[in-house]
C-alpha cells in the first residue's frame, strides 16, 4: 500500500519502482521510513487544509487545487513555507502543495486538468533518496544505485534548488540592515482542545486548565509546527518585511533539527549562525489551545551554549529568550558589542533573563537601543508600580535602553524615546483571535524593522499591532506574518481612530 501511494503521488509506472522502495525498506532494517514519509506529507496537507477551512476527510481535487491558488493571490505564501515535497492522492491525480507548482498553477490560471505538480514531484524524489541516504543501515551508493534504476532519481535532481529557497515571500533590499537574533529554537504541536473536553477552572488569582482525568477526551486537531521561539518568530518576520535577517540558535542533530533549518531557509532567513549539536535534541514543546488562548507544556533541551562571532558583522543584533545555562552567550555578546560598539542591541527579555534581574545584565541593558517587554515585565525589571506607564518608562531608560516599547494587552502599547511617550490602541480583530502564541513577537519584530530600515517611532507603532491582529488569525507564531506591502494596505484601512497619540499618566 505505502510503495502504491507513492506510485501513485509520483504518476511512476516503472516496473521496479514497487520493489526498489521494498529494497530501500529492507536495507533500512524495515524501520519504516516510508510510513514516516507518508505521514509527514499527510499531516502537513491536512494541516494547509484546515488553515484554509478545508475538510481533509471530503474536499475534492478540485477544491483544494483552487483554494491553494487562492493563497497566492492573497500573499500569505508562508502557509506553504514547508510543503515543498507535499502531494495528495485523488481519483482525479494528485494536488501539488509545493510553493512553486501553486504559483505557477495561479500565475497562469492553469485549468485543473493542465496543472503543475513537476517541482513537488521532483523534491518529494529527493526526500525518498535522502531519508534512505541518510539511514545508519544504508549506504548513499547503495540508495543512489537502487533509485537510479527505479526512475526515483533523475539526473538534474542533485543540482535543483529546493522550492521556496531562491523565492522569498518579499523583495528584499541587498543594501539594507542585517539584523542577527539570537535565542532558543523549538518545534510546537499544536493540540486544539474543543468545549466539550476542556474547561478553565478558577483558584484565587491562578486559572487552571482542566480535562478529565483518568479518561480519554478528544481533542480536534493537532498542528506542528516547526523553527519557533521568540528570536525565530522574529527571524521570519523581519525576512518577510525585507530585511537582511539571521538566526543564531541551538539545534541537536535529530530530524527535528534539520527540519527546522531547512524550514528557516524557505522563510529566506540565514541558518549560517546556526549551532547544531550532533549529540544533542532539538527541544519539542507541546502547546494546549483552548479557546483563543494556550497553555504550554515546555521541555527546553540543554545546550552548551558557547558565542560564536558572526562571521558577517550585523548592524543589529536581537537578544531574546535562552534557557538557563546561556549565561556564557551573554557574557560573550557583551564583549562582541564592547568590540564593535557600532552594532545595536535589541532586548527582549525571556524567561532567566528576567529571573536573573537587572543588575546581572546591567551590561546588555546599558549597552540596549531598545528594550520590549510587556507591563508587568517592565515592573518586575524596575521594582516599580503598575500605575504610571512614564515612570515604568522612565525606569528602564534609567538602566540603559534608548528606546523603550511597553506593551499593556487590551489597552495597547506604549514607546518611550526618553523626552515623550506616545500610546498607539490595538488594531481591530478582523475575526475573533483563533489563537495568539506570537502576537508579542510579531508585534516587536514589526517596530524594530520599522526602526532598523529608518522609519519614525509613529510609523513603527502603527505597523506593529497589524502584524499582531493577522498573527492571532493563524494556528502559531508565523503564519499571519505580514510583508510591508500587505501592512500598509491594512494601514490605508485602518478605523479614523486608530492613530498614535502623546501618553499622559
Amino acid at each position: 500500500m505505502k510503495p502504491h501511494f507513492l506510485a501513485a503521488v509520483l504518476t511512476n509506472d516503472h516496473p521496479l519502482f514497487i520493489r526498489t522502495l521494498a529494497d530501500l525498506e529492507k536495507a533500512s532494517g524495515n524501520s519504516g521510513v516510508d510510513t514516516r514519509l507518508i505521514a509527514d506529507m499527510r499531516e502537513m496537507g491536512h494541516s494547509v487544509m484546515r488553515s484554509m477551512k478545508l475538510s481533509p476527510s471530503d474536499t475534492s481535487a478540485e477544491e483544494l487545487y483552487h483554494a491553494l491558488n487562492a493563497v497566492v493571490e492573497s500573499g500569505n505564501l508562508a502557509l506553504l513555507g514547508n510543503t515543498q515535497f507535499v502531494l495528495m492522492p485523488f481519483d482525479a491525480g494528485p494536488v501539488s502543495f509545493n510553493l512553486l507548482d501553486v504559483i505557477e498553477n495561479a500565475h497562469h490560471k492553469l485549468p485543473f486538468g493542465d496543472r503543475k505538480i513537476d517541482h513537488a514531484q521532483r523534491q518529494l524524489r529527493m526526500e525518498i533518496v535522502r531519508r534512505y541516504a541518510e539511514h545508519d543501515r544504508t549506504s548513499d551508493e547503495l540508495v543512489h544505485n537502487l533509485a537510479a534504476q527505479a526512475g526515483l532519481k533523475h539526473e538534474d535532481d542533485d543540482s535543483y534548488q529546493a522550492a521556496g529557497s531562491h523565492l522569498s515571500p518579499i523583495s528584499k533590499d541587498p543594501g539594507g540592515p542585517r539584523m542577527l537574533m539570537i535565542g532558543d529554537i523549538f518545534t510546537d504541536a499544536f493540540i486544539r482542545l474543543g468545549e466539550e473536553t476542556a474547561k478553565i477552572i478558577k483558584e484565587g488569582d491562578a486559572e487552571w486548565l482542566a480535562v478529565p482525568f483518568g479518561r480519554k477526551p478528544p481533542y480536534e486537531r493537532v498542528d506542528i509546527v516547526k523553527a519557533v521561539g521568540p528570536s525565530p518568530n522574529v527571524a521570519v518576520a523581519m525576512a518577510r518585511l525585507g530585511l537582511d535577517a539571521g538566526l543564531m540558535a541551538w539545534v541537536g542533530g535529530d530530524e527535528t533539527g534539520k527540519e527546522a533549518i531547512e524550514y528557516l531557509k524557505t522563510q529566506d532567513v540565514d541558518t549560517s549562525t546556526m549551532i547544531v549539536e550532533a549529540d544533542n535534541a532539538t527541544s519539542y514543546w507541546y502547546v494546549l489551545s483552548f479557546q483563543a488562548d494556550r497553555t504550554m507544556l515546555v521541555k527546553s533541551e540543554k545546550y552548551r551554549y558557547e558565542w560564536k562571532d558572526p562571521a558577517k558583522k550585523p548592524d543589529w543584533i536581537y537578544l531574546a529568550y535562552l534557557g538557563e545555562d546561556s549565561w556564557p552567550v551573554h557574557e560573550g555578546l557583551l564583549e562582541y558589542l564592547t568590540r564593535n560598539p557600532d552594532v545595536k542591541l535589541v532586548i527582549q527579555p525571556g524567561t532567566f533573563q528576567f529571573k536573573w534581574g537587572k543588575d546581572k545584565l546591567a551590561g546588555l541593558y546599558g549597552r540596549s537601543h531598545v528594550a520590549l517587554m510587556n507591563r508587568e515585565e517592565a515592573m518586575d525589571v524596575t521594582g516599580l508600580p503598575y500605575d504610571s506607564i512614564k515612570d515604568l518608562a522612565d525606569g528602564l531608560h534609567r538602566i540603559g535602553p534608548k528606546i523603550v516599547v511597553i506593551t499593556d494587552g487590551p489597552n495597547g502599547s506604549y514607546v518611550s524615546d526618553g523626552n515623550r511617550v506616545l500610546t498607539v490602541p490595538n488594531y481591530p480583530d478582523i475575526a475573533p483571535p483563533l489563537e495568539r502564541t506570537g502576537a508579542g513577537d510579531a508585534f516587536s519584530s514589526t517596530f524594530v524593522a520599522a526602526i532598523a530600515t529608518g522609519e519614525s517611532i509613529e510609523t513603527a507603532m502603527l505597523w506593529s499591532p497589524i502584524n499582531s491582529m493577522n498573527v492571532v488569525q493563524k494556528v502559531g507564531a508565523q503564519a499571519g506574518l505580514q510583508t510591508k506591502a500587505q501592512i500598509e494596505d491594512w494601514l490605508e484601512k485602518a478605523p479614523k481612530d486608530y492613530k498614535v497619540t502623546e501618553h499622559r499618566d
